[in-house]
């Protein structure tokens, strides 16, 4: 696609790519997207369209690609510089992800501790990796839910470098605010990092407007402040049992964020600055 370049006014700081019409899923993905939650670069650009975001950070995902970065980086090359990226590199060394470290749209790597375990970060091949990223600049942008993060922070506060959380951690809203993983993760805000508002459906025991997780938005927001915050939409919504859209999910960040320089803040001047985008 050979759009014009845009101003960044808006970003989703997180959102997936899946092609498996033009790109096969890897057969050792545990999970395939199907029907509606397949979303192409197409479809994904006229969502951002339709809601006045600007850009985006494509995050590769486990489900459907795993190590495969074929559909990220051709969304990448398409989007005519409207998107960036973070790759998924394998705890265990292997595929292509630390190569991609170098590519000018990379933004950082993902390390998925649902996925792979906290076991992971004593990997000497993880150790390299989070080496290599810190020598390239970029953000580690990590996946973990209940206490992994407390388990982690350790290991994490090795890392020469910025670090995101998705998902506001993935706390278990049932047992409040005062809980080791949830700790952990405002400590990382108290040290400096950043946190993505974004995700409550991966973690909320109730309906939408999922009201259960806004003391621990609220409490994120206090402790970060919106100059460390970030916001993402989790596009298309993946495995989730009920259908779930843009706007929703665009819609909590405002009763999160009731004040509009905050919230602008933490749509654009922020993550800007944290993924590298011009």
């Amino acid at each position: 696609m050979n759009a014009p370049k845009r101003a960044v006014v808006a970003i989703d700081s997180h959102a997936h790519v899946l092609d498996p019409a033009r790109f096969a899923y890897s057969p050792q993905a545990r999970y395939q997207p199907a029907g509606q939650e397949i979303g192409t670069l197409e479809r994904y650009l006229a969502v951002l369209d339709a809601h006045r975001i600007s850009h985006s950070l494509l995050v590769q995902p486990t489900s459907g690609y795993l190590n495969d970065h074929r559909c990220l980086l051709d969304a990448v090359d398409r989007a005519g510089g409207r998107v960036r990226a973070i790759v998924r590199l394998d705890p265990g060394g292997a595929g292509d992800g630390a190569a991609l470290l170098g590519h000018p749209a990379v933004a950082g790597m993902r390390l998925d501790l649902i996925d792979a375990g906290t076991a992971a970060l004593a990997q000497q091949d993880t150790h390299r990796q989070l080496g290599a990223l810190a020598e390239h600049g970029l953000v580690l942008q990590v996946q973990c839910e209940l206490d992994q993060l407390a388990d982690a922070l350790p290991e994490l506060r090795r890392f020469h470098g910025r670090i995101v959380v998705d998902h506001c951690g993935r706390p278990d809203p049932l047992a409040g605010l005062a809980q080791r993983g949830f700790d952990a993760l405002l400590e990382l805000g108290r040290d400096g990092h950043y946190v993505k508002l974004s995700g409550p459906f991966r973690f909320s025991r109730q309906p939408y407007p999922f009201p259960d997780c806004d003391p621990f938005a609220h409490a994120l927001i206090e402790a970060f402040t919106p100059q460390r915050c970030v916001w993402g939409s989790d596009w298309p919504f993946l495995r989730l049992d009920a259908r779930f859209d843009y706007g929703p999910s665009l819609a909590l960040l405002e009763r999160w964020l009731p004040d509009a320089a905050a919230r602008a803040m933490v749509l654009g001047a922020v993550p800007a600055a944290l993924f590298g985008f011009a």
